[in-house]
């Protein structure tokens, strides 16, 4: 004599183990802290470091440049106000480490030194280095906050950047 409660036993987990490994994914990619649900209609904090075209800094004025206009448009984008908060490289990077800002701009590469302390975007654009050579630029993002990462990197993919 066979036995079917066997092989309807066996459907049943497998269907159960499907469902919850779909539930564990409905939150991919995640937010640890929150980043884009509380940017979203509220304020982006974006580090801005000068560097040439891509961000200069005007004293108590918005920032201009390539990278300014970008973050101010994905600002918009998310129906955020920003907080621009200028500085150096070091210190930018250890404050977006430190959770107080979100983004942090400045004629970085893609072989930024930063790499361990932040998430950095897929290349964006292409220019010339210093040495004449084509490098990829890029933006910085708290270190795990991959839904914010995704959503930025969707809209530098969607202007063409």
């Amino acid at each position: 004599m066979i036995d079917i409660r066997s092989p309807i036993r066996a459907a049943a987990m497998a269907l159960v183990a499907c469902w919850l490994l779909a539930g564990c994914s409905l939150g991919i990619p995640a937010d640890p802290q929150g980043s884009l649900e509380r940017i979203q209609g509220g304020e982006i904090r974006i580090g801005v470091s000068p560097h040439s075209h891509l961000v200069e800094l005007h004293g108590d004025q918005p920032p201009t440049g390539v990278e300014a206009e970008l973050l101010a448009g994905f600002a918009a984008s998310l129906d955020s106000s920003v907080l621009w908060v200028p500085g150096g490289e070091e210190e930018l990077i250890g404050a977006l480490e430190n959770g107080e800002l979100d983004v942090v701009a400045g004629g970085l590469t893609e072989d930024t030194p930063w790499v361990d302390k932040s998430a950095i975007t897929r290349p964006y654009a292409q220019s010339a280095g210093p040495d004449g050579k084509k490098v990829g630029r890029v933006l910085a993002v708290r270190m795990g906050e991959n839904a914010l990462l995704s959503r930025l990197e969707r809209y530098l993919d969607d202007r063409g950047q």
